[in-house]
């Protein structure tokens, strides 16, 4: 399976910014839409933003609202999440995956990694 190691995250006060990392396995990275989503304690979990293997489509989840900007380095096999004007709502552990379908939860590999976590305080 395919290696996801999410990190970046970390505690910052609310307005502040955060940049998520996400370093894949594969040789096919760079041909595959990679997609961010996110589980806040006792919720389900969410889509947050989704890139296209090029990286020239992104699609974002409403809640985003253009605080929030995912991109990709394919020569690095990385996927990125720059996160601006935080709210404490975006506390969560995030996650990336290969998604199966943009806007949803479904994702093309089953194994999520272990996340990155990111609190946003008040």
């Amino acid at each position: 399976q395919v290696q996801l190691v999410a990190s970046g995250g970390g505690l910052v006060q609310a307005g502040g910014s955060l940049r998520l990392s996400c370093a894949a396995s594969g040789r096919t990275f760079g041909l595959s839409s990679m997609g961010w989503y996110r589980q806040a304690p006792g919720k389900e979990r969410e889509f947050v933003a989704a890139i296209s293997g090029g990286g020239g489509s992104t699609y974002y989840a409403s809640f985003v609202n253009g605080r929030f900007t995912i991109s990709r380095d394919n020569a690095k096999n990385t996927v990125y999440l720059q996160m601006n004007s935080l709210r404490p709502e975006d506390t969560a552990i995030y996650y990336c995956n290969y998604p199966r379908t943009w806007g949803t939860t479904e994702t093309r590999q089953t194994y999520w990694g272990p996340g990155t976590q990111v609190t946003v305080s008040s």
